[in-house]
């Protein structure tokens, strides 16, 4: 068994071992951003994502694309699957799907990098 539900398994004598690599390889192609500087941490410590109505505590205040926003949203929640160490960031950025802002897509991006 080498696929099984789009994640990829290799079975080695010291365990069995699954990923996503040919997963992600789709995404950034599909979302233009496989070349480009790589990010250290899934989210950025220095900018908090803001929740609010009116965009005043958010400095990029514009609004996003909803069905792209959520549309990459959807992808990173199926990479948990192989990746938990992004959930909480994942899960963060999941808060924000109804009204996203300019910051909030910046902070998804933030993780195919």
């Amino acid at each position: 068994l080498t696929l099984f539900l789009g994640l990829q398994v290799k079975q080695k004598k010291d365990g069995i071992f699954i990923s996503q690599d040919k997963y992600v390889a789709e995404i950034l192609k599909k979302i233009r951003l496989s070349e480009g500087k790589s990010a250290s941490t899934p989210i950025d410590t220095e900018k908090p994502l803001l929740k609010d109505p009116n965009g005043e505590d958010d400095p990029d205040g514009e609004d996003v694309d909803v069905h792209t926003y959520r549309s990459m949203m959807g992808s990173l929640m199926y990479l948990t699957s192989s990746r938990t160490d992004i959930m909480f960031a994942v899960c963060a950025c999941a808060r924000f799907q109804v009204t996203p802002k300019a910051s909030h897509l910046h902070a998804v991006k933030r993780f195919f990098r």
